[in-house]
């Protein structure tokens, strides 16, 4: 099927920041001198693809919830820091020219369950800034990812789309939205259904 626009996730789709993202954290957590809770990239693996709030209820139960949360903003925005400062060598192969390529033929976007700031991080770090025509997180919304797929549909007039995911999470979202889901099985999860699926990012250009 032609779709007019293809809308990705970020994390186990176009890269796989998750031991930098563990370092982020981890920086966090021990000037607060939170080292018991400190993570890894295996830990953090089964949560990407959910929203932040749900990641911190994981990482962080035994904290009052009162506190669990702005102690997760505080870890996010150190997360967003260290990325920024790092070299950050960490997207899947050939996601840039793949991306270039298909840019000629289609509108571009992403929608993650991220913080604010995090997409925008991504897209300038992967070279993608003249090919991502929008996007939008769990930050800017507040709402399931499945919600902010339809909100950022809504605002740039997206009639036909597919969505471009890696966890059960992402197929979750899209039958929430109602778009096909395209399962990036390189990335870190096992959906249970999909319409189409892509060994490696390049494979996108084959559909």
């Amino acid at each position: 099927m032609k779709y007019e626009s293809l809308i990705f996730d970020i994390d186990g789709t176009l890269w796989d920041s998750r031991a930098l993202v563990a370092e982020g954290y981890n920086i966090q957590l021990k000037q607060e001198g939170l080292d018991h809770l400190c993570v890894d990239a295996e830990t953090l693996k089964p949560l990407f693809g959910k929203v932040m709030t749900e990641i911190a209820d994981q990482l962080f139960a035994s904290i009052p919830k009162e506190e669990r949360y702005s102690l997760m903003e505080r870890c996010m925005a150190t997360e967003n820091r260290h990325l920024r400062e790092d070299p950050c060598k960490i997207g899947y192969p050939k996601v840039r020219q793949t991306i270039a390529e298909l840019a000629k033929s289609h509108r571009l976007f992403l929608v993650s369950n991220s913080q604010c700031g995090y997409p925008e991080l991504c897209i300038s770090k992967l070279g993608l800034t003249p090919y991502i025509e929008g996007h939008l997180c769990f930050g800017d919304t507040g709402t399931s990812k499945g919600r902010t797929i339809r909100t950022l549909m809504e605002r740039y007039g997206i009639e036909s789309c597919a969505y471009i995911g890696d966890t059960q999470g992402d197929y979750e979202a899209t039958v929430e939205a109602g778009v096909p889901f395209i399962w990036a099985a390189y990335g870190f999860g096992t959906p249970e259904g999909y319409a189409e699926r892509i060994e490696q990012f390049e494979d996108l250009l084959k559909l």
